[in-house]
């Protein structure tokens, strides 16, 4: 029985992709560490062997450490995620006025059913 790959990566066929680094700077890239992204992955995990072996000021001030080393890490993303956080806010007040003329609505049938009941 012979198994035939229905595709194969751009990297077993020898092209490279579009966008991709070229050989040399792949050995560059491979050699490079991000130091901050290492920092905040240690910071985070000391953080939560702190908590859970019961010292929780220094776990949080560890985990608070962590979370800017990580922020810092991720400025794009958190750029973006800030810039579309008003968006889902106005949609989150929606659904809670929504929710509360349910609420309303609801209550005014309650207290037209309690003055029927109690006539």
């Amino acid at each position: 029985m012979v198994i035939v790959p229905l595709s194969k990566s751009s990297d077993e066929l020898g092209t490279p992709r579009p966008g991709a680094p070229e050989a040399g700077e792949r050995a560059v890239d491979a050699g490079h560490i991000n130091w901050v992204r290492v920092a905040a992955a240690g910071s985070l995990a000391l953080s939560g062997v702190l908590l859970m072996s019961g010292r929780k000021r220094a776990g949080l001030a560890v985990a608070v450490s962590g979370t800017a080393l990580a922020m810092l890490d991720q400025q794009d993303s958190l750029k973006a995620w800030w810039e579309t956080l008003p968006i889902y806010l106005d949609d989150v007040q929606m659904m809670l006025g929504r929710a509360q003329g349910a609420v309303d609505n609801l209550s005014a049938q309650r207290e037209k059913l309690h003055n029927i009941i109690t006539g």
